[in-house]
């Protein structure tokens, strides 16, 4: 493929639905996806699992299904790329609450037919299950059927799906909502300007300590501002769920997020307990890190301090050559995609205020495209970022030809795919360091990344599940939700640092999400999985696209114990594969001490 000299860093959303929140495509597409959940509905309420006909009607239901899920998360993407570009979109977040409530229809849905199933006699659905049609989906039917026997009957479960609608989901929004509205007033020079807080953390890659501390100061104040509102909403979403765990008799508030995963305690245990055990490697890191700095001790908002006065920056379209380029040694089928995601802007990544912060890749599965949303202003963390997201389009792309209900894989795989993308680039940047200091800088740079997986997401791990343990005997308050959050930064950095961030639970998302509970750990293990899978590449001779491509297309349809042995040969519940992943990790705090 030719490559384009420049390329646009806006996105094009109308090829999917023209015009915009105001799309009439788009309104009409919501009533067939509307219309299409009522059939399914219709289907599921006719289906008598007593009466001879169980095969026939189990196959459309399933074949309805696909079809109305695939529209469903065409239209819930869309909805997310609109409220995320412009925060201030008024008819976007209307939308966003029309999301809810299709969101709440489809779970009631889902509830109803997830009745039926438990309700078929086991020697039934053994034999039903040997139908041609359904063969494809026998891993997705099983796992449904057997949730479904850990949950309240189903008068129950529907009325919290439609309680969750103006509860639950709308202190998600709230949240966003304050967010979108917040400013972070900072001094540059003798000139006093107003950022929003995605693009003013990107000011803490700043060379300047004192212009570091202003710009954490001042985030800190403005999380401050509002940290009883986001008191609030922290707290009633801890709430709703725990009512929810204790109404379905569920202690362990690990048992959800596991389940989702598709994966054991045990792994989960058993990748924790590597990296606390290894930890030590990459204190000697921050501690050199903060002698170079000339600290005694790296304060938080220094670990992502570059180590030169000057921060080197590349172009978007240079950046993007970069990524379409080293993807290209691993895989040329990768590397295409990547560029025909960049010639057909299916990226946002203009730095401009009135974009959400942070970054993500959505799929659309109707239109079998997806989109990726970013602000780049060019330093070596965003072409990171950009490759990272590239990843997760990747992993859905690889997929757009298999069953809809095999295409729901965890967070923690889709992890993977991204790291594993993030990775190539982030070696590839080492070994073009043109000078020692530059690849110094490159080397550091993917250090961070370690720290970030092993410290930071760290945690956000013990602090959640310990403000979950104090969230069952009533609510917390913002004093102690600082303290929770002090206490766990202290023990995941080993009390490596010299100042804390106690406003981090305000400030990041992740733990306003609705969607998922504890998105944090399913980060750390597709980094040590895609580690695993990076070995394993360049050990490999010439299969490794393809073996890759398989690997990800199975994500969908395995727990990832089953996922790691068939494709890698290993035991994800013993620490030898995560003590060898962080060992190559470790191999780069060496050659960084070094240096």
């Amino acid at each position: 493929m030719q490559q384009t000299s420049d390329y646009k860093k806006t996105w094009d959303l109308d090829v999917i639905f023209p015009g915009g929140s105001e799309s009439k495509e788009f309104q009409d597409y919501l009533k067939i996806v509307d219309g299409e959940m009522d059939e399914l509905s219709s289907l599921i309420n006719g289906y008598h699992p007593d009466e001879n006909t169980n095969t026939l009607l189990l196959v459309n239901i399933v074949k309805k299904l696909e079809s109305t899920m695939k529209k469903l998360r065409e239209s819930f993407a869309y909805i997310s790329c609109l409220s995320a570009q412009d925060v201030k979109d008024a008819a976007a977040n209307l939308l966003v609450g029309k999301r809810n409530d299709l969101a709440a229809k489809m779970g009631s849905i889902r509830t109803a037919f997830n009745q039926k199933l438990i309700s078929i006699p086991d020697n039934t659905w053994t034999e039903i299950l040997t139908a041609d049609e359904l063969q494809e989906v026998v891993f997705v039917l099983n796992e449904t059927r057997e949730g479904a026997k850990e949950l309240l009957p189903s008068e129950q479960e529907l009325i919290i799906n439609d309680l969750a609608v103006d509860g639950y989901n709308a202190w998600g929004q709230m949240y966003q909502t304050i967010v979108g509205n917040m400013t972070v007033e900072i001094t540059e020079g003798e000139e006093i300007k107003s950022f929003s807080v995605g693009q003013a953390a990107n000011k803490l890659s700043n060379p300047d300590s004192n212009f570091r501390k202003h710009v954490f100061n001042q985030m800190s104040n403005a999380w401050n501002n509002n940290s009883d509102l986001f008191g609030q909403t922290l707290n009633h979403l801890a709430g709703f769920r725990l009512q929810k765990y204790k109404h379905r008799g569920w202690d362990d508030v690990l048992k959800e997020p596991l389940k989702i995963n598709r994966m054991k305690k045990e792994t989960l245990d058993a990748m924790w307990s590597a990296i606390t055990d290894n930890k030590k490697h990459f204190v000697k890191y921050l501690n050199k890190k903060a002698d170079i700095l000339g600290k005694e001790k790296l304060a938080i908002y220094d670990i992502g301090a570059p180590l030169s006065k000057t921060v080197k920056t590349v172009p978007y379209s240079e950046g993007a050559n970069f990524i379409i380029d080293n993807f290209r040694k691993f895989s040329p089928k990768m590397s295409e995609f990547a560029q025909m995601a960049f010639e057909k802007q299916w990226i946002e990544a203009e730095d401009r205020s009135g974009k959400r912060p942070g970054g993500f890749c959505t799929s659309f599965p109707d239109s079998q495209q997806t989109r990726v949303f970013m602000t780049y202003s060019g330093t070596s963390s965003n072409i990171s970022t950009l490759a990272h997201e590239l990843g997760h389009a990747y992993h859905q792309h690889v997929m757009n030809d298999m069953h809809g209900l095999n295409q729901g894989y965890a967070m923690n795989v889709a992890e993977t795919a991204s790291t594993f993308a993030e990775m190539i680039v982030a070696d590839a940047t080492v070994k073009s360091a043109e000078s020692k200091q530059e690849k110094l800088e490159l080397l550091e740079d993917k250090i961070q990344r370690s720290i970030a997986f092993f410290m930071n997401i760290h945690a956000r791990f013990l602090f959640e599940t310990r403000f979950y343990e104090e969230r069952k005997q009533g609510m917390v308050s913002v004093n102690r939700l600082n303290e929770l959050m002090v206490e766990a930064q202290k023990e995941a950095y080993c009390d490596a640092l010299s100042e804390y961030d106690s406003t981090f639970w305000a400030s990041k998302l992740h733990f306003h999400i609705t969607g998922t509970p504890f998105y944090n750990f399913p980060y750390t293990f597709g980094y040590l999985f895609s580690l695993g899978i990076y070995a394993h590449a360049q050990n490999s001779n010439n299969s490794f696209e393809d073996d890759y491509i398989a690997l990800l297309r199975d994500t969908g349809r395995m727990n990832v114990e089953d996922l790691a042995m068939k494709h890698l040969k290993v035991d994800l519940t013993k620490p030898d594969f995560w003590e060898n992943a962080i060992a190559l990790c470790v191999k780069d705090v060496e050659e960084f001490i070094s240096l």
